[in-house]
């Protein structure tokens, strides 16, 4: 007997109208989905983007500096009192080496000069410290004392910040001949300019400054003439006060070419001055100071000054107390693993192992500094502020992770691999470490170098048991006195000293560096090794 034939309403269910509108309702909600999907993606690369812009925008002024060149005669009298040559004295007489310096410059520019004021603002070009590779270079070949040398110093971190734009917002224009001067350079001088639009822009300029500052600022006013800088007192039509601040000594002529250089910034109001300011671009235009590759940021150890610090130290640092951290917790973590997804049984003692390796995988990082500071420094007595008790710290602090990676590799290799070694008559040691550990081992590997990643950028734990003591020497050995690169940028970010930012910056730049390329190897290292199944 025949089945009756189906309804018009029965034919082709997923044709009729609810049905259509299901199918549609479902493709709207699949690409609301991958909207959602690109969206939180968009959102993640445009943080990381605008992270980056911002970092490498502060970092860029770090990765160069502003030195002085100076050319003296290295006079044994000041660099070499004693005549013994003995390279040791002669590396620490810093005071010698920065009276040299000291003298060249006064010499070009208050020679005569008896105001220790003014003399001191002069010497603030640079930093005492910065004659430390002169003193080592002369160290290191005492031949040269008595010769003629040209030696390179960093300018002060204020003058090398101004230099790259900072300390003060700033026009600079020219402003034609001047027409008459009268005056001496004692008592100030008055010019007269020959071109009236000119001497509107200094007003406009003036202004502008005057409108934007707050309170009681008022904006400043160099005007080069020639060779000579005035600092800008008054000025009434085309006539403007002037009061002499640096250069040649002579009373410039009518007709001598005048520019400006206009600051936001009051003389109170700034880290540098308006005299040295003008002894800056003289020198500047003299050709002795130039812009060079900041090599001591990768070369020199900690200071405390921005324009001598560098990471030399903290990277030497990190690298011994990833050593440590290595040596603890990659083969711990490996065995742990093995034993743990192999060879033990399976019951609650295990079962609670487990449970507490994955909520110490989950402890805050503070909490193991803790423990250190407690058992490592307190109890066994081990020196504060060495890579050490810092690696013994991390060691601990990434050790579960190792484990939880190292187990999940393990059980990814497929259960035949086992069976089939057992049945050509392997032991179980032998089938687990001649054939699941070896297939594994890229996934092993990538776990333990990405916990060590993560031990890396860790701050918290190291402050807790002193790494975050000023070290200014690199450390030769694990129990040798040390930072890490994530303690130092601590550091350097609490620095009052605005040339502490772009250093801040570049470390975090090293940094980012070391972490990249650990995930890179971690990447190469699984691609090279990983079989699919």
């Amino acid at each position: 007997m025949n089945s009756p034939a189906p309804s018009p309403s029965e034919k082709g269910s997923f044709g009729s109208a609810a049905a259509m509108k299901r199918l549609k309702q479902r493709h709207r909600a699949e690409m609301r989905f991958k909207l959602y999907g690109q969206l939180a993606i968009g959102i993640a690369i445009v943080a990381l983007v605008t992270l980056l812009i911002s970092i490498f925008g502060q970092a860029s002024s770090a990765f160069s500096r502003n030195v002085l060149t100076f050319d003296v005669r290295l006079d044994a009298e000041q660099v070499d009192p004693s005549g013994e040559r003995d390279p040791e004295a002669i590396a620490r007489n810093v005071s010698g080496f920065n009276l040299l310096l000291q003298d060249n410059l006064a010499e070009d520019f208050l020679p005569g000069e008896t105001d220790r004021a003014r003399l001191r603002e002069l010497y603030g070009m640079f930093t005492r410290l910065a004659v430390l590779p002169i003193a080592r270079k002369t160290a290191e070949n005492p031949e040269i004392i008595g010769t003629g040398q040209e030696f390179r110093v960093a300018l002060a971190d204020d003058i090398d910040l101004y230099l790259k734009g900072g300390v003060s917002e700033r026009k600079s224009f020219k402003l034609g001949e001047i027409q008459d001067v009268t005056g001496n350079l004692d008592d100030g001088i008055e010019v007269t300019f020959a071109d009236m639009k000119a001497v509107e822009d200094l007003r406009s300029a003036l202004e502008t400054f005057r409108e934007r500052s707050e309170g009681d600022n008022q904006p400043a006013a160099l005007i080069q003439l020639g060779e000579t800088w005035f600092r800008l007192q008054d000025i009434e039509g085309r006539t403007a006060s002037l009061t002499y601040l640096a250069g040649a000594s002579t009373m410039p002529a009518a007709g001598t070419n005048a520019s400006t250089l206009v600051l936001e910034q009051s003389e109170e109001n700034r880290t540098v001055s308006d005299r040295q300011i003008a002894w800056t671009m003289l020198l500047k235009e003299d050709g002795r100071v130039k812009s060079v590759f900041n090599t001591s940021l990768f070369s020199h150890s900690d200071s405390t000054y921005p324009e001598l610090a560098g990471t030399a130290a903290a990277v030497v640092g990190s690298l011994w107390t990833m050593l440590v951290t290595a040596l603890l917790a990659i083969p711990v973590g490996i065995f742990a693993a093995v034993y743990l997804e192999e060879f033990a049984t399976k019951n609650r003692m295990t079962d609670l192992i487990e449970v507490n390796i994955n909520n110490l995988a989950a402890v805050p990082s503070i909490v193991f500094g803790l423990l250190g500071a407690a058992v490592f420094i307190n109890f066994l007595g081990l020196p504060r502020s060495v890579p050490l008790v810092g690696g013994l710290v991390l060691g601990l602090l990434v050790l579960p992770t190792v484990i939880i990676a190292s187990r999940a590799a393990l059980k990814a290799v497929p259960p035949s691999i086992r069976d089939a070694a057992l049945g050509v008559g392997a032991s179980q040691t032998q089938a687990v470490f001649h054939h699941v550990v070896p297939l594994a081992a890229p996934g092993i590997l990538t776990g333990s170098i990405i916990g060590m990643a993560r031990a890396l950028g860790e701050t918290a734990p190291l402050l807790l048991i002193g790494m975050v003591a000023f070290v200014a020497e690199v450390p030769d050995g694990p129990t040798d006195e040390s930072t890490v690169l994530p303690v130092l940028i601590y550091k350097w970010s609490t620095g009052a000293e605005r040339a502490w930012e772009p250093q801040t910056a570049a470390a975090i730049i090293v940094l980012l560096v070391f972490l990249v390329l650990m995930n890179l190897i971690a990447i190469i290292l699984r691609r090279r090794f990983e079989r699919r199944w």
